[in-house]
């Protein structure tokens, strides 16, 4: 079986007259284009060209096969424009499924600006706290914060880090000072909560720390968490990739090092060339992944 490729180069040398030429066109040497055409010959059994003085002139054979080879440039050229036509037209709905958190922050002007960019493609959100089965069909796409997706089939991409610190509001800041240590967080005002998982995690630093009768507000979601902070009722610990995307929040104490969990983008290995889905694994990928690095130098 002969090389595809070297049909190109046989059209090349066919159209020029020139190994030489043929080169220049394809941007290769004139020993690849003259090696390529010796290969194909080999690989058919047949001589292509005369080598002549002048140049390479087509044999009857040669002759015989140009429309061939011209057939299936033209069915190349029809594939790589459909496929880009597919590309460009990529329409219909996309299942995202993500933290109601990320939804209403981070993700907000990410969908507008995807929308305007590929209005064929309608996004439905899944913002429950339930993690769908992407293998099962539940969702196309997820966002996802973990320290690395499981599951059999999926196909993920690392978009950010998610360290978690405590944050104040500018407001609650300048009227109340931001504490210096965590023996200072005994003084203010701290918001417990987040749902199970995530209280679960935030209690038990809490419990570290000696700071659990410090906690007078307590959300079931971590939405309510943030919401709360940002309204200056008290102090909370919020996921850095969300807080620090918001203005009128700041930090109480550093970014700890050493970060294991993530933010990732998730889809199943079936749907991963998908126009549309491909689409919106591309776009949201390359915005998250400015958002993070934008933060990541502030």
């Amino acid at each position: 079986m002969f090389d595809w490729n070297d049909l190109r180069h046989f059209l090349a040398v066919a159209r020029t007259g020139s190994t030489l030429a043929a080169g220049h066109a394809l941007r290769v040497s004139q020993t690849t284009a003259a090696r390529r055409i010796a290969a194909l010959e080999q690989a058919l059994g047949v001589a292509l060209f005369e080598r002549r003085q002048s140049g390479y002139a087509l044999t009857p054979a040669g002759e015989a096969l140009r429309a061939h080879a011209e057939a299936v440039e033209a069915a190349a050229s029809g594939f790589a424009d459909a496929a880009a036509k597919q590309d460009r037209e990529a329409s219909g709905t996309v299942r995202l499924s993500a933290q109601e958190i990320h939804a209403i922050t981070v993700l907000a002007p990410i969908l507008r600006d995807l929308h305007q960019a590929h209005p064929a493609i309608r996004i439905e959100l899944d913002t429950s706290e339930a993690m769908r089965d992407l293998a099962a069909g539940e969702a196309d796409i997820a966002l996802r914060s973990v320290r690395r997706p499981s599951g059999g089939g999926l196909v993920c991409r690392r978009v950010a880090d998610e360290p978690w610190t405590a944050y104040c509001s500018r407001s609650y800041a300048a009227a109340n000072g931001i504490p210096e240590n965590v023996e200072a967080f005994r003084r203010h005002t701290l918001i417990g909560g987040g749902g199970e998982g995530i209280w679960r995690i935030y209690r038990n630093w809490l419990a570290q720390h000696g700071l659990e009768s410090s906690v007078m507000i307590q959300h079931g979601s971590l939405t309510g968490v943030f919401a709360a902070v940002r309204s200056g009722a008290g102090i909370a610990v919020l996921p850095c990739f969300v807080a620090d995307a918001d203005p009128e929040l700041v930090r109480c104490m550093p970014v700890p090092p050493n970060v294991e969990r993530g933010v990732w983008l998730v889809t199943h290995e079936r749907l991963r060339h998908v126009p549309r889905v491909r689409v919106v694994m591309d776009f949201l990928a390359a915005e998250l992944t400015r958002v993070a690095r934008r933060q990541a130098r502030d």
